[in-house]
Parts: C-alpha cells; structure tokens; sequence
C-alpha cells in the first residue's frame, strides 16, 4: 500500500468516524426528544442539539460524498465522450471543486471567528463550534478533491467514483 492510498485511507476513515459520531448523537437526541414528548419531560436543549449534530454530519460527509459520486454530479454527456475526454473533464472537475474550497476556507475561517463572540440559546454553546462545520465540510471537500486528483494524475486511481464494495 502506497502513502497515497494510505492517507486516503486515514482520511476517509477520519470522516466515517464523523459522520458516525455525528449520527450517533442526531439519533439519541430525537429519541429523548420523543420520548420526552411521551413522558412529558421537555428538553429545551434538544432541539438545538439536533441541528447541530447534522451539520457535523454533513460536514464530515461531503467528502465522503464526493468520493463516492453521491453529490450531484451531471456526467451524461461527459461519460459518452470519446477517448480521455471523460478521464480530463473528471481531473477538471476534482482541481475545480478542491481550488474553490481551498479559495472559502480562509472566508469560512472568518465566519467561525465570529462566532466566538455569539453563544447558543438553549445550550449556551460557543458558536465558532458550530460555524466551524462551514470550514470542516470545505476542507474534507478540498482534501478529498486533491486526494482524487493526485490519485488520476499517479494513476492510483481513475477518478470514476467509488463504489460501497470497493470502499477501504
């Protein structure tokens, strides 16, 4: 295994983490939302907490999501092209996607120092901690973009999205 591979596979695995964990809390918290409804206990807190774990979710996935092929993607007509015109359109699009999340971290980071000087209603939580969903989700988009980019350009890889079986 090359230090390619094993990067994307540390990186990948970093997100699946996230976007685990993230779920992990997204689902607890709707279920003592429900029951708190069942029982009459009312957790002010919950709701908030909800949105929060989903943007963390979304965060870590985008990532896996452009790795996969799960974000929106219009190859009809790239794909029934002649030759490597598919292969250098895929490459554009990675170099593309990773220069335009590399150009908003520095604004995202912005945004989120911003947040230091808010705190949430309910759970009284600093807001760069939310904000910095914005930075996470551009970099695990600009690290995946690159990771593909110099996976076709080694030849490690052929850009084409990958598939759940073929997953590290």
């Amino acid at each position: 295994m090359g230090r390619t591979d094993k990067i994307i596979n540390l990186t990948t695995r970093l997100a699946q983490w996230g976007v685990g964990l993230s779920f992990a809390v997204l689902i607890a918290t709707v279920l003592l939302q429900v029951s708190g409804r069942l029982t009459g206990l009312s957790f002010v807190w919950s709701e908030e907490l909800t949105r929060y774990a989903l943007l963390y979710m979304v965060a870590f996935g985008a990532g896996l999501s452009f790795r996969t092929g799960d974000l929106v993607n219009v190859d009809v007509i790239c794909e029934y092209l002649p030759g490597r015109a598919p292969w250098i359109l895929r490459l554009i699009a990675a170099l593309v996607t990773g220069g335009l999340a590399v150009y908003l971290l520095p604004h995202a980071w912005r945004y989120v120092s911003i947040g230091a000087m808010q705190t949430s209603p309910a759970l009284s939580l600093r807001m760069d901690f939310v904000h910095a969903t914005i930075w996470l989700l551009l970099l695990f988009l600009a690290v995946f973009a690159a990771l593909r980019a110099v996976g076709m350009l080694t030849g490690a890889e052929d850009g084409l999205p990958i598939k759940a079986d073929e997953e590290v």
